[in-house]
């Protein structure tokens, strides 16, 4: 049994934590054949509709901003479509493992982030006051600083005090 998280392609929808057992247990939350899309760095693979994209799925903006933030790469070239599966990344024996804990409590735990940014020629991270009320909105504004901000160079999403008001 693999715990994971299912990222519904509607915004408005949540987040909702799933054990998945077999193929068909993915395969009925995307509705019909999975392609896997890795990102390495974040420790988890999503899982989408291998034809979503030819069927007009509606896109998941949570699931694409997650892949172009973590894979910038993919960036204004893809997005994912239709409802959405995140687990962790594949064991050695090629088999799906759990969801890392520490993504788990980041995307499912209430909490406030920040977006810090470096700058040309600067090695500090620097962040202003603006408090995002859940790491979707942080990440999006992360990669709206990179691409519109031509001095910003890399960014990162930190955990913040809430008490102050969110953006």
């Amino acid at each position: 049994m693999v715990q994971g998280i299912v990222i519904p392609a509607d915004a408005e929808s949540p987040l909702g934590r799933r054990d998945f057992a077999r193929l068909e247990d993915y395969q009925a939350v995307v509705g019909g054949w999975i392609e896997a899309v890795d990102l390495l760095d974040f420790g988890v693979t999503i899982y989408v509709n291998e034809e979503g994209l030819l069927r007009h799925l509606p896109i998941n903006s949570r699931a694409s901003f997650l892949w172009w933030y973590h894979v910038p790469e993919a960036r204004q070239k893809a997005m994912l479509v239709g409802d959405a599966v995140l687990i962790g990344l594949p064991g050695r024996d090629g088999n799906n493992t759990d969801l890392p804990t520490a993504v788990r409590e980041l995307l499912l735990s209430p909490q406030c982030y920040g977006v810090e940014v470096r700058t040309v020629g600067d090695a500090a991270w620097c962040r202003n006051e603006t408090i995002y009320p859940d790491y979707w909105e942080a990440i999006v504004w992360a990669m709206v600083l990179l691409e519109r901000m031509p001095e910003v160079t890399d960014t990162r999403v930190v955990p913040v005090d809430g008490d102050a008001e969110a953006a």
